[in-house]
């Protein structure tokens, strides 16, 4: 990728796209020793890019309010807040061209579902924005026949009380009324992933509700049969609930000049199946398998970089996806298809085909 700015262009490495990856670790377990049958995988998925000229506008997960996506280089890329770029170039997410490829690609790929950043429904910031793209994606997840789930981000909440937009002592309230959105507009829905009978949702967290009482008042307003979502948080189980899943351990990376190394993610790996597997053991868990990190957020000016993680010519994306296989998790989380600012991608891309 090409800017004003003085950013270096992104190392080419002979790495593998989301195809052949998945294609590959699955060609790694067939045999008479395999596993009996394969663990549902699934991808995160961004659903908030907003570009010209569907929409008229480039959103701020194209620009980060720094690039410019009409300059155009000489290799016709735009300039875009990312140091890679799609194979199809900036795309809008509502755009049924775009999401007719994307779940295609999913498709082939033996992917199960999608697991999609959501942040609600409420007409705030960008909020309603992403819900429709959101909302636009499972017509096509369900017409491919994909499950589809919500990874809820509680921030949204604590972003909306600052603004006063909602009121403190009306926060838990606000986050029922989410739920019952869900409820109404995903969970109940057949193609809406399942784990022993109730709806899964990850929480990307949690940010602002932090104890397991907050969340059994937001979800006791659900009704029907197994209504209680099958609960994830980040890294740690919360409570009682259901267990917790991976995602690249930035945080990691401070303590080695900015560089997340193999042996910080194996330490990580390791110490998270352990917490998963100790006694009493977690109902259930979801690993995560991620190419690389290399987000763009300081040459925005967002804020600092959270670090890197080397894609060490595929073998980070190898590694993770067999671990991932291979241990007791539940389900298989890809991390992630399509965030760009993070450089997580595994869709198609001008550096990695």
């Amino acid at each position: 990728m090409k800017s004003s700015t003085s950013n270096p262009a992104p190392r080419r490495s002979r790495n593998f796209c989301a195809v052949s990856l998945v294609l590959l670790c699955a060609a790694l377990f067939a045999g008479p020793n395999a596993w009996a049958a394969p663990k549902p995988v699934f991808t995160h998925y961004m659903p908030w890019f907003v570009a010209k000229p569907f929409s008229g506008s480039w959103g701020w997960h194209w620009t980060m309010n720094h690039f410019n996506p009409d300059i155009v280089d000489g290799n016709g890329q735009r300039e875009i807040a990312s140091w890679y770029y799609p194979e199809i170039g900036p795309y809008d997410s509502d755009d049924d061209a775009v999401l007719e490829y994307q779940v295609t690609l999913m498709k082939l790929a033996g992917i199960d579902g999608v697991i999609v950043d959501w942040y609600g429904m409420d007409n705030y910031a960008d909020y309603a924005v992403n819900n429709q793209r959101t909302l636009a994606l499972f017509n096509w997840t369900r017409k491919a026949g994909l499950q589809f789930a919500l990874c809820y981000e509680d921030q949204t909440i604590r972003a909306e009380v600052a603004a006063k937009f909602i009121a403190t002592n009306q926060a838990v309230a606000h986050a029922q009324q989410t739920m019952l959105y869900a409820q109404s507009n995903f969970f109940n829905d057949p193609s809406y992933a399942r784990l022993g009978g109730q709806p899964v949702l990850l929480n990307f967290g949690p940010q602002y509700f932090t104890t397991s009482a907050n969340w059994s008042s937001i979800f006791s307003v659900l009704s029907g049969s197994n209504a209680t979502p099958a609960f994830f948080t980040e890294d740690n189980r919360l409570g009682l609930w259901k267990g917790a899943f991976e995602w690249p351990p930035m945080w990691m990376a401070a303590t080695n000049a900015g560089v997340l190394n193999a042996t910080q993610l194996d330490e990580y790996l390791t110490a998270f199946e352990q917490k998963a597997r100790a006694v009493p053991p977690w109902p259930a868990y979801i690993s995560s398998a991620f190419p690389r990190f290399h987000d763009i957020y300081a040459q925005a000016g967002v804020s600092a970089s959270y670090g890197i993680l080397d894609d060490a010519s595929g073998a980070t994306f190898q590694n993770t996806l067999r671990r991932a296989f291979t241990n007791t998790s539940s389900l298989v989380q890809l991390v992630t298809w399509n965030d760009y600012g993070e450089g997580t991608i595994i869709e198609p891309t001008a550096q990695f085909g």
